[in-house]
């Protein structure tokens, strides 16, 4: 793979998706083989909004292949509270570190960021824009379950900020997966994702039950409404009621349907989900750290570059 940032996941092709998920299986399968790759390597840290799994799965990568991490912290307690720019932060960091990783709210933050950097830097997420690290890792634990051929997919929840969604659907194209969007009317696809989409000879199903499609489907990614969208409590309840996954809703669904969520979940997946075989959420959050090890590897480079 040959790209200085990466910044969505529209920029990779198969080729280079195929070989980080590859890279990705041989880690998993010899973790020591790369245990000192990196070793002396910085990775900068630039999160301007909560993390759980990115943030700690990219120190846990870095530091499984020998590096460390430098840490900007807490916005609060950062220059950036001084009025610092965006563009003067990364510039700075850059000098600390040999790879930055950037999460900010502003949709488009990353490709700004990255006009100002030489070193390579990944977008763990930019506003309701793009998240193609997540993106690879989902595709890592698609594989792993149900294959990237002839995949159907129903993608659902909140599809209009969702970034991981918009990630995911421009990166199965490169696979031709058969994508479902299920959405509330208020939340569907973006019509400029609709549009790319459509570029690429996607033709978007959407749908605003799971109910019809659920039989058919190989992997269902569900994703939270979120409660911060809707101005009225009621609206956000009557809807976030009817995007719910349980145990008894899947007794409709084939046998080895894969139920994937980007994680924090709140109740769109109920407890009785997580003792199904259908149940790949948490692994899909361990896979972060074997798939972001093979990322930084490849745009870090090796010995055997």
């Amino acid at each position: 793979m040959r790209h200085d940032h990466l910044i969505t996941s529209k920029q990779l092709s198969r080729a280079d998706i195929e070989s980080i998920l590859d890279r990705a299986s041989e880690i998993d399968d010899d973790p020591e083989a790369v245990a000192q790759r990196q070793a002396g390597t910085l990775l900068g840290l630039l999160f301007f909004e909560p993390s759980t799994r990115t943030k700690m799965s990219f120190e846990a990568a870095i530091k499984r292949l020998g590096g460390d991490v430098v840490d900007m912290g807490a916005v609060e307690s950062s220059s950036v509270t001084k009025g610092e720019s965006l563009a003067d932060t990364v510039r700075v960091i850059e000098g600390y570190a040999d790879a930055l990783v950037l999460r900010h709210p502003r949709e488009g933050a990353a490709a700004m960021a990255s006009e100002f950097v030489d070193v390579p830097l990944l977008n763990a997420g930019d506003g309701a824009g793009h998240h193609p690290t997540q993106t690879l890792l989902d595709l890592y634990t698609i594989r792993e379950n149900a294959g990237l051929d002839d995949l159907t997919i129903g993608i659902m929840g909140d599809l209009k900020y969702g970034r991981t969604v918009h990630s995911l659907a421009y990166a199965l194209t490169k696979f031709g997966a058969t994508q479902h969007f299920i959405s509330p009317e208020s939340l569907r696809l973006p019509r400029e994702v609709i549009y790319d989409l459509h570029l690429e000879g996607v033709t978007v199903k959407e749908h605003e039950s799971v109910d019809e499609i659920l039989p058919s489907l190989d992997v269902l990614y569900v994703t939270r409404i979120q409660r911060e969208r809707f101005p009225d409590e009621n609206e956000y309840a009557q809807i976030a009621g009817e995007y719910r996954i349980n145990a008894e809703i899947l007794e409709d669904a084939a046998d080895d349907l894969t139920v994937m969520h980007p994680l924090p979940r709140v109740d769109e997946i109920a407890a009785d989900v997580d003792d199904t075989d259908h149940a790949a959420y948490f692994e899909q959050a361990h896979n972060g750290v074997i798939v972001r090890m093979a990322l930084l590897d490849s745009f870090l480079g090796d010995d055997d570059d």
